[in-house]
């Protein structure tokens, strides 16, 4: 029997980590890789046809099923291509495990065409990065990436791999390492912020991340029931379990003015699990932060401490009865007539199925589809985690994998869908369950809105670069070349009937809404 290779050990320490799921996009220098997955069971592999859809994929597993999947990146340009929604996933604080190969360790002097200082552009977006020099030492490296990606908040760890510590002989396989324990936040935390709330001023609890699963939630409108503070979460959150009997939480609006005008008059605001908020951008004259400028800040817990416990500390520290998430009634009407986001948020709000998981990379429409949603069938909400666009059907591919008997519904804007159309192909591929509602404006309309914000002039060369028609996208077309089955609509009414439709129909389903 052969000596195990580097590859081999690499495969199996991340099986016995619990990593058995990867994405991939490999290319010459992770060959030994791609055989090494041949000789052992147990991993899943999914083709991507561009890097940035593997990352997105991995971020969308990495949400619904709790653990981290792989990727497989080629080289540096190949986690180059991936790095914007490697951004979203850092930003979203996502367990992953990047495994990108490189030039052989004797090779690499030579500056053949795909050399790159692979390290340093991995750094930016992980918590942690190795490159591995020698077989026997892929095993380890590979369990204190899993580990690295798992330790609370979750984050990404890449594994760089010159193809000779694959190919060699003497690969030895690692035992999984123990998770890293999550601290608790400590007891002046939750005694200064019960202080505060106890003041009488008016306070804010701001909730990200963890904080916003249901019992952390539930933690959350014990202490807004008992002290009338107000709650929101940030802007964008990696999951949000919503609908009929669960509690509900609204989002700070993107708009800094709308923020700020929502915010007047708040004297304190205590983070769950998050800094203090800034404006997605700057604007000429106004303050980078949508809140009142006097307002106090006060850190309930940091994003790496367990946000859970604090909640109920807090609570409990309060003496805050337990409450029952309020119960609401769906108004059954559909939207009718033209396509706003009004009636498309009604529709949405009858016609979502039960556990479905929605996907939100719907741009300008999006603050009406949140709200609009309240009283629908119960749900997880995903957004881009870093306001880097493109990751709507990656993310959505990732869901549909990791939750493959729950319907994913994407709420696609067509502008950044085409950053990542590829995901269409491998939906099909693994013949998802995903419902794509492209919303079809024909441009750049978040764009059009920044133009405007910022005091620019809107000439017709500004325009024309904030415009995606001329020729029009077809999206029925573009869906049918890669797999998936398509059709469009104009109206409300042809919504209502193809979204459902498209949710009874096994496989990726894709619906160009023209708006």
């Amino acid at each position: 029997m052969s000596e195990m290779n580097g590859a081999e050990s690499l495969v199996k320490t991340l099986l016995a980590s619990g990593v058995d799921t990867c994405f991939a996009n490999p290319g010459t220098s992770e060959m030994h890789f791609v055989a090494a997955l041949d000789r052992n069971p147990g991993m899943r592999c999914v083709l991507g046809l561009f890097e940035g859809v593997v990352t997105g994929a991995a971020d969308g597993y990495a949400r619904l099923a709790g653990k981290p999947a792989a990727t497989l990146l080629h080289c540096g340009p190949g986690l180059a291509n991936g790095l914007a929604n490697l951004h979203n996933a850092r930003r979203a604080r996502t367990p992953m495990v990047n495994i990108v190969g490189d030039q052989a360790t004797h090779h690499r002097p030579y500056d053949a065409p795909l050399t790159a200082d692979t390290e340093g552009w991995a750094r930016p977006v992980s918590v942690w990065t190795r490159t591995a020099t020698s077989a026997g030492s892929v095993g380890l490296a590979a369990a204190t990436a899993v580990q690295a990606a798992c330790s609370a908040p979750g984050g990404i760890a890449t594994l760089i791999l010159p193809s000779d510590v694959c190919w060699d002989a003497g690969g030895v396989v690692a035992a999984p390492l123990a998770p890293i324990t999550t601290p608790k936040v400590a007891p002046d935390a939750v005694q200064q912020a019960a202080r505060i709330l106890r003041s009488g001023q008016p306070a804010l609890l701001l909730l990200a991340g963890k904080a916003l699963g249901q019992e952390a939630l539930a933690a959350a409108h014990r202490i807004s029931a008992a002290t009338d503070a107000r709650l929101l979460s940030t802007v964008s959150n990696p999951r949000v379990a919503r609908g009929r009997s669960r509690f509900a939480v609204e989002r700070l609006p993107y708009s800094g003015d709308v923020a700020r005008a929502k915010l007047a008059g708040i004297a304190y605001i205590i983070l769950v699990g998050t800094p203090a908020p800034a404006t997605f951008f700057a604007y000429p004259g106004k303050g980078p932060r949508p809140y009142p400028e006097d307002a106090g800040i006060h850190v309930l817990a940091r994003p790496e401490e367990d946000l859970l416990d604090a909640l109920e500390r807090l609570a409990e520290e309060l003496g805050a009865p337990r409450v029952s998430p309020f119960e609401r009634t769906t108004d059954a009407t559909l939207g009718r007539g033209n396509i706003t986001p009004q009636a498309l948020a009604q529709s949405l709000n009858v016609l979502l199925p039960e556990q479905s998981i929605v996907v939100d990379e719907s741009i300008t429409f999006g603050p009406a589809l949140y709200a609009g949603t309240l009283h629908a069938a119960p749900h997880d909400w995903l957004q881009v985690g870093g306001g880097a666009i493109g990751d709507g059907l990656p993310l959505s591919l990732g869901a549909a994998v990791a939750a493959p008997d729950r319907r994913i519904v994407t709420l696609q804007a067509d502008g950044s869908g085409m950053y990542t159309v590829q995901a269409l192909w491998s939906m099909a591929r693994e013949r998802l369950d995903v419902t794509v509602v492209i919303l079809a404006n024909r441009k750049y309309a978040i764009l059009q809105h920044e133009l405007e914000n910022v005091g620019a002039s809107a000439g017709k060369t500004a325009i024309e670069m904030l415009g995606i028609g001329n020729p029009d996208l077809d999206w029925v077309r573009l869906a049918n070349g890669m797999g998936v089955e398509a059709d469009r609509v104009t109206s409300m009414e042809g919504f209502n009937e193809l979204f459902s439709r498209a949710n009874r129909t096994p496989g990726p389903f894709l619906i160009e809404l023209v708006v």
